[in-house]
């Protein structure tokens, strides 16, 4: 029997004597008061070797044991820290400090009642006089020196990850800040928060490949959403001109650093504005994260130094690629132009053969020789028009549309456009992605009819924003990875032995 099975028996004979002894290990409720990093910021002046008659009421997970015979010490994790206990013969219980060390393990969850004392080494403590066992805790905790060093196993067991690594936690909770910047500066410029259908009967609104399912009620195939714009397109028609979902998207696709086949979206769609608010509230809205998040004019990023002073740098897709290219797409605007301009120049890269259309190899080119060498925050603008079949045409050039995205290390943060509200143009476009998608283009749209009816009753001048939020978060913690910022990410499922 190895180490771990023979620590797991213990537990399990601690867990039956507890239930023998009428100890409940899993009681419903415990009132808690206080909180470890509260306790520290009060006791701060506390001297060492002082005690304080304050009474305090607290209730975490026992990260560690030490034990010295009269007195003991342990560490306890809570949600908003750690702080470290103390059972001391002549100031607890002796029978508070025989259950303790009778029945306690790293990892049982306890509530604990004590008064405050700094050790004469300097450590704020909690001097228990009152120990309760909330939860029996049966598995170990990885060991302290070790913890979870397999990125794979972090991802898998990301309670484990949570409870050992306060850092990992630092980045959800700092998640969530950057949400409600983003919810507060919507709802600020007086946008209204919406839900979009996940189960579709019609995927749309980005060029992905979607994931199929099956609904067994009516026998019919339906898809997960790849984006929710069709639909926040149809309330704008209705009348709700500022919307917004922050929501799930489900792009059946490639997995890398900066991919997850599910991943978290805001998009908004705002009426009678062009794409230059979306500029202005990409810029702002990075303002406010930089304030709220208490960060400097620059953060580290992978590596690089990342400026995040505002505005930022601004750069024509058309001169982007004349750059890092030398292909000038104003003269090789068809598909067998830009087709013969890579192969002469020998652009090794472009993965000519997988694309069907001119988009498709103007998107291909761009990814391959242009996009990863913008490391600053920098707007790309003015895409051409075969690359976005819902955006509005450039009134001064009919080849381009009013679009704009933000990469930052090579990697797309956000993209927003004018919306092509022209009901006739959309459904050409869209006739023209059918025909992809029937060609084999995995990418393209298919034709939604609804939508085109909806856009002949009228959708006014409207200017449409998504931006990645699991990216944002990336950058604004430090995390190299997707799978970092993503509280539970895709994994391949583990391999099990299948017993005979």
């Amino acid at each position: 029997m190895g180490r771990e099975e023979l620590i797991i028996q213990e537990r399990l004979k601690k867990l039956q004597s507890l239930r023998n002894a009428n100890i409940d290990p899993y009681p419903q409720i415990f009132e808690v008061k206080n909180y470890s990093q509260d306790i520290q910021e009060e006791n701060h002046a506390l001297k060492k070797g002082s005690k304080s008659k304050k009474k305090v009421i607290i209730a975490g997970r026992l990260m560690s044991i030490r034990d010295f015979g009269k007195i003991a010490f342990g560490v306890i994790r809570d949600r908003k820290g750690t702080i470290q206990i103390a059972l001391q013969s002549g100031e607890t219980p002796s029978e508070v400090q025989e259950f303790f060390k009778k029945y306690a393990d790293s990892g049982d969850i306890f509530g604990v009642e004590g008064t405050i004392w700094r050790t004469e080494r300097g450590e704020l403590s909690v001097l228990v006089k009152k120990l309760t066992l909330l939860t029996k805790s049966l598995l170990p905790l990885p060991e302290k020196w070790h913890g979870l060093q397999d990125k794979e196993e972090r991802y898998r067991k990301r309670y484990l990850d949570l409870i050992i690594d306060s850092n990992v936690k630092q980045v959800f909770l700092t998640r969530e800040k950057i949400v409600n910047c983003v919810r507060s500066l919507l709802r600020e410029k007086e946008f209204v928060e919406v839900e979009t259908p996940v189960l579709q009967t019609l995927y749309g609104g980005a060029s992905a490949a979607p994931f199929k399912t099956h609904l067994n009620a009516l026998d019919m195939d339906l898809y997960l959403s790849i984006s929710p714009e069709l639909y926040l397109k149809r309330l704008v028609v209705g009348g709700i001109d500022r919307v917004f979902t922050i929501c799930k998207n489900f792009r059946n696709e490639g997995i890398d650093y900066q991919h997850n086949p599910e991943f978290t979206m805001l998009e908004y769609y705002i009426a009678y504005k062009d794409y230059n608010f979306h500029i202005d509230f990409t810029e702002e809205l990075f303002n406010r994260i930089r304030k709220d998040l208490k960060l400097g004019d620059s953060i580290e990023y992978r590596g690089t130094k990342i400026s995040l002073k505002t505005p930022f740098k601004r750069i024509t897709f058309r001169d982007l690629l004349l750059k890092e290219s030398g292909i000038d797409i104003n003269l090789s605007n068809d598909f067998n132009k830009l087709k013969k301009e890579i192969i002469d120049k020998k652009i090794p890269s472009v993965n000519i053969s997988e694309c069907k259309h001119y988009g498709a190899l103007l998107d291909e080119l761009y990814k391959r020789v242009a996009r990863h060498k913008i490391i600053q925050p920098t707007f790309l603008t003015h895409y051409p028009v075969e690359m976005i079949a819902l955006a509005k045409r450039n009134k001064e050039d009919s080849t381009k549309i009013n679009s704009v995205q933000l990469i930052i290390d090579g990697a797309e943060v956000c993209k927003a456009y004018e919306e092509l509200n022209d009901p006739l143009d959309q459904e050409n476009r869209l006739k023209e992605q059918q025909n992809y998608l029937q060609e084999g283009d995995k990418s393209a749209m298919p034709l939604d009819e609804d939508f085109i009816m909806a856009l002949k009753h009228g959708l006014p001048p409207t200017a449409g924003y998504g931006l990645g939020i699991d990216r944002l978060t990336m950058i604004f913690t430090g995390q190299e990875s997707i799978r970092d910022v993503i509280l539970f990410p895709f994994m391949r499922p583990e391999k099990t032995e299948v017993k005979k």
